[in-house]
């Protein structure tokens, strides 16, 4: 012992410790640890007993049952002779005595809050309504969410597994054996979880007596410690490595592995978040707060505290600049490709496609979601577990448009427990809702808390925040101002409601609020010890190890995405019918022009010698293409914008960027090519055109209508990007307008573009400009709209078959290079953490 260091024995049983101060002491059922408890009520890694180089602490690591103090659960606090703790239970739980020589006893404080110190200051200036110098503080302090590397039974530097939750299997290894993992009966170790394929992994040991892990090529990927490994590869494991495969985790022990679900008992924690913009600009600072597994959490704050930037910081999406984030301790943003299966997100606006019926939304995104090995029955089935269980059983056969708002939010969280995420995050889930489904949603969040999963909800409304178990309320600037019961939080700011407490960030929005908190005796009973934790920066892992394996093949989620896209469509009439009437007036507006020759070369002027320009013919192709390109980029300008949610949850979840981009350019094409065909045919049919075509000799209709077809597709690609740029809907409409008004100066029609330099080559740009060269070199316009002051042809209308290649291939380069924008735009609504 050093000199001054007050002895201390612990006692349990008849056996007797002598603590040294310059080590812990761990209390639980693990075998490894000081004094080992073979009581089920104690957890596997209970608590620990160390010097903090002041006192003796009794430190509780989120225990499952709790660790107690003459009645009352603790999680940290100084002890000395005559203190007596149980584990477990208050009264019957195993007892461990504490004697020395010296040291005095340190028993849970209960002061009233007017005896916390003259220089506390309750709120800002002129607060009113202080807090009653007769109100007692509580005395039992929120659970503590457990450090990193302090998992069951885990080596020194070992990464943690859950907490300080035992093992729920246990399986015996046998040299040369192979033990191999899946959803299917014959397999070794069976996980039944949707996310494991049938045949997921098989363990190894080798010839030296090491263990080894190999994929089968699984859908959602094996994980070792986090990162994922080569599909179908192999990866030797170490004594502290860790093998995640979907909800389970592994971890060789001996000669045993021991299996680890995930059954929602997680915690989950943020320590020292911060977010920096662009010029240095602070949006989120020092955030640290730790939830308790089980648990409702609401966050609340006035407009500009930072909420939506801690709710992206929280899930990944964009990771703070600062600080970590643990998921039942182990770093959300190195391990998100596996975590990220664990997490649900729902947000403000609806991630479901409104215009399908409530089964069929969730068929969709089942089949994305789950592993392509999952068979129909196997995905209804939990389906139908997960419509039970939100009770909305009655209304799988409705259209998710007709539904009331709670309904709707009800059936978005439905498509996240698909999963069985343990963690669940809500963005503004009462937003826009009544009173009544006000109450109905959060009610709901509660069931799904207590059912065994942690929710957190970012929320305006704070008339049932009663319900919750912890509240966290955000300062202006994006400071924590108060995080613990809910119950407490009016009496912490000294006022009568919540709109007197916005009132004040408002009023005093210099006030030093996060000062205030750190400086109170609630920020000692919750936040302390997640707080005192140094802040690190995030060390991120290579980012192409940050890309999760996908659920489904390429091929199979873009059949899927197709059918999906293509029963949106046929579900919505008005657009059926605008598909058809659109192309059908544009079209039929093109017949208003006199007939004159039609669409063949005048006559040449027996007095000048030269050819009688046709405006006719010009004039006719104008408006169709001018038509083709309204209608094919009109099909597409809102498609990007209008699902951007549905895609930002779905690529986090695993979704192809391509595919999901070639599922539009598939369906959508197809019904822009269908438009420029009618557009094409009621334009040209019922006038005259030459007998012979360049390419197709004896169908020059059709090669006239092709230009017009190609045209529309380009143009919907043009949309596309427009789509992929704006952040609003309403936005779209009027560059729509001006897209299309740019098309009808470019296309050579109203004035000559060959030889305006500067003029021509932009023109190049244009699907109008090569469209309409394309169809004038079938057409010859050369002839039929020769140069009015003798200049020299325009070398896109020549009368060959080599021009009319070119204009047609420069069409369709243009559209490729649309869809590589569109491909680069669309990563900007991705999470952060998986852009490459």
């Amino acid at each position: 012992m050093g000199h001054g260091v007050p002895e201390l024995v612990l006692e349990l049983n008849g056996r007797t410790w002598t603590l040294d101060p310059s080590r812990p002491y761990t209390l639980g059922r693990d075998p490894q640890g000081d004094l080992v408890f073979e009581d089920a009520r104690v957890s596997w890694r209970h608590a620990t007993v160390s010097f903090d180089g002041r006192s003796w602490v009794v430190e509780d690591h989120g225990s499952t049952n709790g660790t107690f103090v003459r009645g009352g659960r603790i999680q940290r606090l100084e002890i000395g002779p005559g203190t007596a703790l149980h584990l477990g239970n208050a009264t019957d739980g195993p007892r461990v005595n504490v004697s020395a020589a010296q040291a005095p006893v340190a028993q849970p404080q209960q002061q009233p809050y007017a005896a916390q110190g003259a220089n506390q200051a309750w709120g800002p200036p002129q607060a009113a309504n202080p807090p009653q110098p007769g109100w007692q503080q509580p005395q039992a302090a929120a659970p503590q969410i457990p450090q990193q590397g302090q998992g069951p039974g885990v080596g020194a530097g070992a990464p943690p597994v859950y907490g300080d939750r035992s093992p729920t299997t246990f399986h015996q290894f046998s040299l040369g054996r192979v033990m191999r993992i899946g959803r299917a009966l014959e397999n070794d170790l069976v996980v039944s979880d949707l996310q494991v394929s049938r045949n997921h992994a098989e363990f190894h040991s080798t010839p030296d007596g090491r263990m080894e892990i190999r994929d089968l090529g699984s859908h959602n990927g094996t994980y070792v410690n986090g990162q994922p490994i080569a599909k179908g590869g192999t990866q030797l494991l170490g004594p502290t490595d860790i093998v995640g495969v979907g909800h389970s985790t592994f971890r060789i022990v001996g000669d045993r592995l021991e299996e680890f679900v995930d059954t929602g008992e997680v915690s989950f924690s943020a320590r020292h978040l911060t977010v920096t913009v662009d010029g240095g600009k602070q949006i989120l600072k020092d955030v640290s707060f730790g939830v308790p597994e089980k648990s409702l959490i609401a966050v609340i704050g006035p407009s500009g505290s930072g909420k939506s930037t801690l709710l992206k910081a929280l899930t990944g999406y964009r990771p703070a600049n600062q600080g970590d984030v643990l998921y039942d301790n182990r770093n959300l943003y190195k391990q998100f490709a596996e975590l990220r299966q664990r997490i649900g997100l729902v947000p403000q606006d609806d991630i479901l496609h409104k215009e399908l019926t409530v089964n069929k939304a969730l068929k969709y995104a089942a089949k994305l979601r789950f592993p392509a090995d999952t068979t129909a029955a196997e995905r209804d089935a939990r389906i139908d577990e997960v419509l039970r269980e939100l009770k909305l059983d009655i209304h799988r056969g409705k259209k998710v448009t007709s539904l009331s708002g709670g309904q709707r939010k009800r059936v978005s969280v439905a498509l996240e427990l698909l999963t069985k995420p343990s963690l669940i995050f809500l963005d503004e889930p009462t937003s826009g809702l009544d009173p009544g489904m006000d109450r109905d949603v959060m009610q709901l969040l509660r069931g799904l808390a207590d059912d065994g999963r942690t929710v957190l909800v970012v929320t305006h409304s704070v008339a049932e925040l009663a319900i919750c178990d912890k509240l966290l309320v955000m300062a202006p600037g994006g400071a924590v101002a108060y995080f613990g019961p809910p119950e407490e939080a009016l009496n912490f700011f000294g006022y009568d409601t919540w709109a007197d407490v916005f009132s004040a960030f408002e009023n005093y929005r210099d006030y030093d609020w996060a000062g205030r908190w750190k400086g109170s005796q609630h920020y000692q009973m919750y936040a302390a010890d997640i707080d005192a934790i140094a802040p690190q920066s995030v060390q991120m892992p290579p980012m192409q190890a940050m890309r999760p394996p996908k659920p489904q093949g390429w091929m199979s989620q873009f059949v899927t995405l197709v059918r999906r896209y293509t029963s949106v469509i046929a579900s919505d009439k008005g657009f059926l019918a605008l598909s058809v009437i659109l192309p059908v007036v544009l079209g039929s507006v093109s017949l208003l022009i006199d007939s004159g020759n039609d669409l063949l070369p005048n006559p040449v002027n027996p007095k000048t010698g030269r050819i009688i320009p046709n405006g006719t013919a010009t004039t006719v192709l104008l408006i169709l293409a001018v038509g083709a390109c309204f209608a094919g980029a009109a099909n597409s300008v809102r498609e990007l914008i209008k699902e951007r949610v549905i895609y930002e949850r779905e690529r986090a979840t695993g979704l192809s960027r391509s595919a999901y981009l070639m599922s539009k350019v598939f369906v959508l094409g197809l019904v822009t090519l269908f438009q420029g065909l009618l557009v094409g045919v009621i334009g040209f049919s019922s006038r005259e055109i030459p007998a012979e075509g360049l390419v197709l000799k004896s169908a020059p209709l059709i090669e006239l209508c092709l230009p017009i077809m190609a045209l529309g597709f380009t143009s919907m690609m043009f949309g596309l990007i427009i789509s992929s740029l704006v952040k609003t809907a309403e936005k779209t409409m009027p560059l729509l307008v001006m897209f299309a008004i740019i098309q009808v100066v470019f296309t050579g029609c109203l004035f000559a573009l060959n030889g305006s330099i500067g003029v021509n080559q932009f023109s190049y740009l244009m699907p109008s400009r090569w469209a309409v060269a394309a169809a004038g070199t079938t057409l010859d316009f050369n002839r039929i709209s020769p140069p009015a002051d003798g200049g020299d042809n325009d070398p896109l209308w020549e009368h060959t078959v080599g021009a009319w290649g070119m204009d047609m291939f420069a069409l369709i380069v243009l559209g490729v290079i649309c869809g590589f924008f569109v491909a680069r735009f669309l990563r900007r609504h991705e999470p952060e953490v998986m852009r490459k």
